[in-house]
């Protein structure tokens, strides 16, 4: 028996050439990437996945009222809650300004959630 993760994989990389649209196939390899990575993290996502609506379908959400741009975290955010409403995407970046042994204390956090 294959795990929700194996069938959610499956399903996605045997889908991604069924997307169509100029925008739709701009984004469709990192956001199925970015699900397949929230599948490794949560069974459940993974199930939803697996047995939810098509890529396609979802990339058409993800694009749906998209002008000229669309900030990845906010096309990640619309491919999760399409396999699972209410899904949130947290995004966290650093940067180190120098060599230190713990890169908490020279680091800077950001949130990108803030910014929206």
């Amino acid at each position: 028996m294959t795990t929700w993760y194996e069938q959610a994989e499956k399903r996605l990389k045997d889908e991604y050439d069924k997307v169509k649209g100029q925008k739709e196939g701009a984004m469709k390899s990192a956001v199925r990437d970015a699900l397949l990575e929230f599948c490794q993290q949560n069974e459940e996502f993974a199930q939803a996945v697996a047995q939810g609506g098509s890529f396609p379908d979802c990339m058409a959400a993800v694009a749906k009222g998209v002008g000229s741009s669309l900030s990845d975290l906010e096309a990640y955010r619309r491919a999760a809650s399409f396999y699972f409403d209410g899904a949130r995407v947290n995004f966290t970046m650093s940067v180190q300004l120098e060599p230190a042994a713990e890169p908490q204390q020279t680091g800077i956090l950001l949130d990108l959630s803030d910014f929206f």
